[in-house]
């Protein structure tokens, strides 16, 4: 892992130089998450790309920081993705879940301007139910287990690569989760989306209910360079249901967007 300074604090990332001239992409995770989420992205059987994968600000190996959860929590967040972007050159951004609403508020900011953007498990707006809200002030536990239900953060996930998402919460900490579940019930840009002038692909999980794919239908019609994909067998986390077919939309669209 590298890290990088930035506002008085330290952003870790993991980046894989594949060399050529191919855009480099950085990945950037959900709600309790980790850089890890993109093993399959990154890793040897991932698009042939450079790529790098953030740990945002209290996950993983970076800083945490001290925000109120909603509109200040994203933008620190979006603080940490635009340092690392900065530091990598990253030419193309793709966030999944609470990583897509970061992404956004960065395209609107002017933070960080990428020739193009992946928006997947994601939308221009993410309410979060009243009970999981509850769950994760009052029992973590059931919230963790209710996430990792079917068609939840996965469709049809084996054992061992649910249990390490568990094991990724539980480390991220609940007083972490719960700020990005609540940063993201407070996000809404859906008036906004046309400001947004770069390509941009909203990739879903045909079975995902946590951001279902009506979400993205909005993001590709409202979006002035919005496209749409959607893949078979996969919820919120397509990227780890279906690694091979999320890394082929990848690599279509970066033929067309980002060559």
């Amino acid at each position: 892992m590298e890290t990088v300074s930035h506002d008085g604090r330290d952003t870790a990332y993991r980046i894989v130089q594949r060399g050529g001239s191919d855009p480099t992409v950085l990945y950037v995770h959900g709600s309790g998450g980790s850089h890890r989420v993109w093993a399959h992205q990154y890793g040897p059987d991932g698009p042939s790309h450079p790529a790098a994968a953030l740990d945002l600000s209290g996950h993983g190996e970076s800083d945490d920081i001290d925000t109120t959860a909603g509109p200040e929590t994203l933008l620190a967040y979006a603080e940490d993705v635009s340092a690392v972007a900065r530091a990598v050159e990253a030419d193309v951004l793709v966030g999944n879940s609470l990583g897509g609403a970061v992404i956004q508020r960065i395209l609107l900011d002017g933070d960080h301007e990428p020739a193009a953007a992946v928006l997947a498990g994601t939308g221009a707006a993410l309410p979060v139910a009243e009970s999981l809200r509850t769950w994760l002030a009052e029992d973590f536990e059931r919230a963790v287990e209710w996430l990792h239900g079917t068609d939840r953060l996965f469709h049809d996930a084996d054992e061992q690569t649910r249990e390490r998402s568990v094991e990724t919460m539980y480390a991220v900490g609940r007083a972490v989760t719960e700020r990005d579940f609540l940063s993201c019930h407070t996000f809404d840009v859906r008036e906004q989306l046309r400001d947004v002038q770069v390509p941009v692909l909203a990739l879903v999980g045909e079975h995902d209910t946590l951001t279902p794919p009506s979400y993205h239908e909005v993001l590709a019609s409202e979006l002035p360079r919005g496209d749409l994909t959607v893949l078979d067998d996969a919820a919120h986390l397509a990227m780890v249901d279906q690694p091979a077919a999320f890394n082929a939309a990848l690599a279509d669209f970066f033929d067309t967007h980002a060559p």
